[in-house]
């Protein structure tokens, strides 16, 4: 019998790249399901991002992921995007449909689902603390409001992206934002029911490194959220568990982008469980 070996490429444009675990769980799931998809790794510079989009045209790419430094800058060279990515203003999964390259958003999804799925925590009236003004902050920040989140600050040390966000969130979402700007150690403010480091502050290989933020200042009825899934346990993450908050790690959240991402593309409903036990292994967890 006549076999196949033609593979649906699909995978996620970076800078860097190599920490992105994503494939180990889209292969797995690939695998699970039998299908001939590829998930590839492709270190793009920020410059050669409209040549990147050119290729994946020309390629005939499914579908890419879109990580740092691309989330914003990929939407000038889309056909479309969809209402909640154009909101947000930041784009973390390119579909194909037809010849037409769609952005979408699952960033914000995923963080969702972790948030409320595996920590039970209702962002609803909740008073929450944003680090970071980037693709993922936006991503976030707006399905927080979505969901009913009373209050957003939005910490960032580029002043003009941070009031661009807060901008946003005001005009176009129920919650309330606010702009500080992150010059020195940051204090969370008393009341603080959710903070989330939304930058790349700790990503490998720079594992050390830990955002500014005065720890003392985080308590055990706080909720701390790391978007990083390389590493998993980032000393963010172990200062505000030392100091008794529940803390949420990015896998979680990676793991229900995704599984979001493999419907689009395959059509297919994702072996969820299967790409958590991946990516759980990978890390050793």
């Amino acid at each position: 019998m006549a076999k196949s070996y033609l593979y649906y490429l699909v995978g996620a444009f970076g800078d860097p790249i190599a920490e992105n675990p994503t494939r180990v769980m889209f292969e797995a799931a690939f695998r699970k399901l039998k299908l001939q998809w590829m998930y590839l790794n492709i270190n793009v510079r920020g410059g050669d991002l409209r040549d990147a989009v050119k290729g994946l045209r020309a390629m005939n790419f499914s579908g890419i992921n879109l990580t740092i430094p691309h989330k914003v800058q990929v939407l000038k060279y889309l056909d479309s995007v969809s209402k909640d990515a154009a909101l947000m203003g930041a784009v973390n999964t390119v579909r194909r449909d037809g010849v037409k390259l769609i952005g979408e958003n699952t960033d914000g999804k995923g963080f969702i689902t972790a948030l409320t799925g595996d920590a039970g925590v209702d962002p609803k009236d909740r008073h929450v603390v944003l680090l970071g003004a980037g693709g993922a902050a936006r991503a976030i920040s707006v399905e927080l409001a979505l969901a009913g989140s009373k209050e957003i600050i939005v910490v960032n040390r580029t002043e003009k992206r941070g009031r661009e966000l807060t901008a946003l969130l005001n005009k176009k979402t129920p919650a309330s934002a606010a702009y500080e700007k992150w010059d020195n150690t940051f204090r969370v403010p008393d009341g603080t029911d959710i903070l989330v480091n939304a930058t790349s502050i700790g990503l490998f290989p720079d594992v050390e490194a830990r955002p500014d933020i005065d720890y003392e200042s985080l308590v055990k009825y706080m909720t701390v959220c790391d978007v990083i899934p390389n590493p998993p346990r980032t000393p963010f993450l172990n200062e505000a568990e030392k100091r008794g908050a529940q803390t949420i790690d990015g896998l979680g959240m990676l793991v229900y982008q995704a599984a979001i991402a493999f419907k689009m593309w395959t059509g297919e409903e994702a072996p969820v469980e299967e790409m958590k036990r991946a990516i759980n292994a990978e890390f050793g967890l």
